[in-house]
């Protein structure tokens, strides 16, 4: 089969590869009709490569149809259309019983302290193969994937794979009081829905970027915007628009990636020319993410407020300014997002003709699997209007 692999800083290719095979009685094999690109699968093409193996088969956003099941899968079957979360969960462990299906207990990669493990995405999370591929083998079929209905195309459900969940996740955890306010930092997919799930749920929602595509498109779906490439103070301008104070609640959908931190863009670029082994030794220690956004968001909340982080940090030096933090009473919530435990809020949204968060519209580009590298460079760099781009074998 075809499938998108790793090969090294932006070097992506589409390969041959072996087809996946049903290894354990819970194990299922899809045939992928759609795949996203998450903002989450650049940090591989950018900063995580140390703990990358070439050839690994990158996407943790699939949705297809159902080709095999093992003996112990009976909530599916060949022909049933699914999606598929991207952390693999058992369902039936401490974790899971809890709803807590990113630190599931059956899958958690222990060998390097991690939660549940993830497709497509480093040793750190197990070096499960994705899905920007022609194939998936699904472990723990017997609970991760979601069966949805046939007919409408794949933007109507794809999303619940991550990012329809983790914008939801995002909203909750911000706890926004009835009526309240929040900052959305970041506009690209995960940014895009907490804005429109918030304005959904009836709060008022700023959302910054400063990318004109993304700004705009926020701005159909009513949400306030502020124009960080040309603000040259984001939270007073936060502040400007909420009386002084700053919105009730702020959510990070930017992460380690930020643009605005020179120091730490430095420290991962001389990261980035040390042997593999050096480096993954000095991330897992001592890694330092660019904060730009983050700490933007402490300064735009108002004291007493929340603040969700849903943006990818990989950081274990981080410098946070904790007296800050700490004066303004600041509520920190963060983490993976906990697909399953989402999907019974997000259903009726996305069966509604009315599509009231706007998923059929969301991708902006529709790219064959053999453009893979084309489509990961035009995200990354933020050309040709690339907000959201679902790959097709």
């Amino acid at each position: 089969m075809k499938a998108v692999t790793w090969h090294g800083k932006r070097d992506i290719r589409v390969e041959e590869v072996p087809d996946p095979i049903i290894k354990e009685p819970t194990d299922a094999i899809i045939r992928v009709t759609s795949s996203g690109i998450c903002g989450s699968d650049l940090h591989l093409y950018e900063v995580l490569g140390p703990f990358m193996g070439e050839g690994d088969i990158l996407g943790h956003e699939p949705i297809g149809v159902v080709e095999e099941v093992g003996a112990q899968v009976s909530g599916i079957r060949p022909g049933d259309r699914v999606v598929i979360p991207f952390a693999i969960a058992c369902g039936h462990c401490h974790m899971c019983d809890m709803q807590l299906y990113a630190h599931c207990e059956t899958t958690q990669v222990r060998d390097h302290g991690m939660g549940a493990a993830l497709f497509g995405y480093t040793k750190l999370y197990g070096e499960v193969p994705g899905g920007q591929a022609e194939y998936l083998r699904v472990p723990q079929a017997q609970f991760g994937p979601i069966k949805v209905p046939e007919g409408p195309p794949d933007d109507r459900f794809v999303y619940l794979s991550d990012v329809l969940p983790t914008a939801w996740q995002a909203v909750a955890y911000a706890d926004i009081p009835d009526g309240g306010s929040v900052t959305v930092f970041g506009l690209g997919p995960i940014g895009q829905m907490c804005a429109r799930i918030a304005r959904h749920l009836g709060h008022r929602v700023i959302g910054v970027d400063g990318v004109p595509e993304r700004l705009a498109l926020a701005a159909r779906y009513d949400v306030e915007t502020v124009d960080a490439s040309t603000v040259d103070d984001v939270p007073e301008a936060i502040r400007d628009l909420t009386e002084g104070r700053g919105t009730d609640s702020v959510i990070d959908a930017v992460g380690m990636e930020a643009h605005g931190s020179p120091v730490a863009k430095l420290a991962h670029t001389i990261t980035g020319m040390l042997p593999d082994r050096v480096a993954a030794a000095m991330m897992a220690t001592a890694g330092v993410d660019r904060l730009a956004a983050l700490n933007r968001a402490i300064d735009s909340v108002r004291r007493g407020g929340t603040i969700s982080i849903t943006g990818v940090y990989g950081g274990m030096s981080d410098p946070l300014p904790m007296l800050r933090m700490f004066d303004k009473g600041v509520t920190l919530r963060m983490g993976q997002a906990h697909v399953k435990r989402w999907v019974p809020a997000l259903m009726p949204l996305l069966t509604e003709d009315t599509d009231p968060l706007g998923v059929d519209t969301l991708a902006t580009h529709h790219l064959p699997l053999d453009q893979a590298p084309h489509a990961y460079e035009i995200f990354q760099k933020k050309r040709e209007g690339a907000i959201k781009i679902l790959l097709k074998p």
